[in-house]
């Protein structure tokens, strides 16, 4: 109901801040946290960018996922929790905890909080990270049903982490949830325009395809969702009463591979995309590579791995429509020259 006040974690995040931007644009009030509230002003740099100047209608809290102080007062007043905040760094921590702590104890605090204010529905982002990981092969399209094994072989801290505080958010619900209700958006990987220089792991691809820093492309395949339609799934499981107790996969069509998408970006994408390589890297390579560069050898368990997932759900339930993946990846593309964030691009970004 619009003027209803939802709360935002993370709000300077890639989907956090596009959460907040449809949220006003809907008419909602909306409370974001940021770790520090020296963010203020850059999420709503981003905002302006995305065509919003929300005034009142926007406020901040500083909350930090591992500490309590904070999410009293981010959580009062609040008909839904959007909570979106959880650690997505472009490299393998030193430990797994350095993931998995935040993303389990921040979930389960949020929860927490909103249950003791009287929330109506929390939606967590969780990923596809939670589903597809760590099991034998499977021809058929991943879907709501299949949960990742955290134990399983070249499953990543990140998606353990992910996988495990998901779990727990399930559980929490289950134990200790009271009347507070949950829904759970996993997205694959999300791209689409930026709103500024704070943006998703999965836009570096598009920028170091563009920027020429990858040599060639590694046969890796992955999902793609615009980030558009990632913030529009949240306010659907938020809004929707069929949407309680549910998850909900986020993506938009076929996985694509690397290649592919630097195929898109060459025909489409003109002198920018003059950078781009279209030329398969062996597996030999990329595993060298890996040795003395720990962003690449995160890869190594999913090289020549072919996945799919389904969208059928959101889409029956929720009447969810997504973007093409071709329109996602030349969004970003286009996103990141206008905003000057390729190395070659005048910078018209603080």
């Amino acid at each position: 109901m619009s003027g209803e006040l939802v709360l935002v974690t993370g709000g300077s995040g890639f989907i956090g801040a596009r959460c907040v931007l449809q949220l006003l644009n809907a008419g909602y009030r909306v409370r974001t946290t940021v770790r520090l509230r020296n963010r203020e002003a850059g999420v709503r740099a981003m905002l302006k960018a995305g065509g919003a100047e929300p005034g009142e209608a926007l406020s901040f809290v500083a909350a930090d996922l591992m500490s309590d102080a904070g999410w009293r007062e981010a959580v009062a007043g609040c008909a839904f929790v959007l909570h979106v905040a959880s650690p997505f760094p472009p490299t393998v921590p030193k430990h797994e905890d350095d993931l998995i702590i935040p993303a389990r104890e921040g979930a389960l605090r949020v929860l927490r909080a909103a249950r003791d204010a009287g929330v109506k529905r929390v939606v967590l982002t969780s990923s596809f990270a939670a589903i597809g990981y760590g099991q034998k092969p499977q021809k058929t399209p991943y879907n709501e049903t299949n949960w990742t094994d955290p134990n399983g072989d070249g499953v990543l801290p990140y998606a353990k982490s992910k996988t495990l505080a998901e779990r727990a958010a399930w559980d929490f619900i289950a134990n200790e949830g009271g009347g507070l209700e949950l829904s759970v958006v996993n997205p694959v990987g999300v791209f689409g325009p930026v709103l500024g220089p704070d943006y998703s792991t999965s836009i570096l691809l598009v920028q170091r395809l563009m920027d020429g820093a990858m040599p060639g492309c590694p046969r890796l395949s992955f999902g793609i969702v615009d980030v558009r339609d990632v913030a529009d799934l949240h306010i659907r499981a938020m809004t929707q009463p069929p949407a309680r107790g549910e998850r909900f996969l986020a993506v938009a069509g076929d996985f694509m591979s690397i290649l592919d998408i630097a195929k898109v970006l060459k025909a489409r994408m003109g002198a920018s995309a003059k950078k781009v390589p279209t030329r398969q890297l062996p597996d030999w390579l990329v595993r060298l590579a890996a040795m003395r560069d720990p962003a690449v050898k995160q890869i190594l368990p999913e090289l020549g791995k072919v996945k799919n997932a389904t969208n059928e759900k959101a889409k029956r339930m929720l009447g969810w429509a997504p973007r093409s993946n071709e329109e996602s990846i030349l969004a970003t593309a286009e996103s990141l020259v206008r905003l000057g964030l390729l190395k070659d691009s005048p910078k018209k970004v603080a």
